[in-house]
């Protein structure tokens, strides 16, 4: 595992132009390499303004949106055209005007009343998708996007919940009691297979609990987020002023203007 890069920004809205960016440079590497670009997207506010600016006509051209495939790293169980759905922010914030091929967008059924069988066929998706065995290893993805909760959450792993023991299936089930509700999501063992795993933290009310993940002491059960380290693959934190606040740690790069 190699030890993760923090990049520091001034506030949210340049984290998204800078992840914006990185996303267009690693699909063009991933092109180039392997044919095609396979990325994870995550929901939230500074996701939201990233696939805004991916959507607008200097970026979208950047892009061969052709020879890329899009998953989620999570969903709530709601209906797609509800506002609370992941795939539903990407879709009216970048995928409706998008030059995608719709076979290339593959969301999570996760509004299906048999979750389990949900979260079963979004596996088998996957395993379609890159070519690999259901039952085997997980998929490697060129890009995992992923956000951090104010309880040191990601995807949907949340604190003491039961997908924080997954150790063989790639998507599962979790119930999350704080919210009295079930959530499908990817588990560490693909989040930790990817090439690039890229978090976008942005806010004040992620100051306290991203100083612990980067700087704490182990505590994964408590702070999910922890227990992503990519196996071979990129860690990077994309933070803003505020996020980075109690940060101790020297930035990879220094603050961004």
């Amino acid at each position: 595992m190699t030890a993760p890069i923090i990049r520091l920004f001034a506030d949210a809205a340049e984290v998204s132009r800078a992840a914006a960016d990185e996303f267009v440079r690693r699909a063009a590497e991933a092109v180039a390499a392997r044919g095609r670009f396979s990325v994870a997207l995550s929901g939230g506010s500074t996701p939201q303004r990233l696939y805004q600016l991916l959507a607008e006509p200097g970026l979208r051209a950047q892009v061969d949106w052709n020879r890329v495939d899009l998953f989620w790293g999570d969903e709530r169980c709601v209906p797609p055209t509800s506002n609370d759905s992941n795939y539903h922010t990407a879709q009216e914030a970048m995928l409706s005007r998008l030059p995608i091929p719709p076979a290339r967008v593959h969301r999570i059924e996760a509004e299906r009343s048999d979750r389990e069988t949900a979260a079963r066929d979004y596996q088998a998706v996957l395993a379609r998708a890159f070519g690999v065995d259901a039952n085997g290893a997980p998929p490697v993805f060129d890009l995992i996007l992923l956000g951090m909760g104010p309880d040191g959450h990601t995807a949907s792993l949340f604190p003491d919940t039961t997908a924080l023991d997954e150790t063989t299936r790639w998507v599962v089930v979790n119930h999350v009691p704080k919210f009295a509700a079930d959530r499908i999501t990817l588990t560490f063992p693909v989040l930790n297979a990817a090439r690039e795993v890229l978090f976008l933290v942005a806010g004040a009310d992620k100051a306290e609990p991203l100083v612990e993940v980067l700087e704490g002491p182990p505590d994964s059960r408590r702070l999910p987020s922890q227990r992503v380290r990519p196996t071979t693959g990129l860690l990077i934190w994309f933070v803003d002023r505020q996020a980075s606040a109690r940060l101790t740690l020297a930035p990879t790069e220094g603050m961004q203007t």
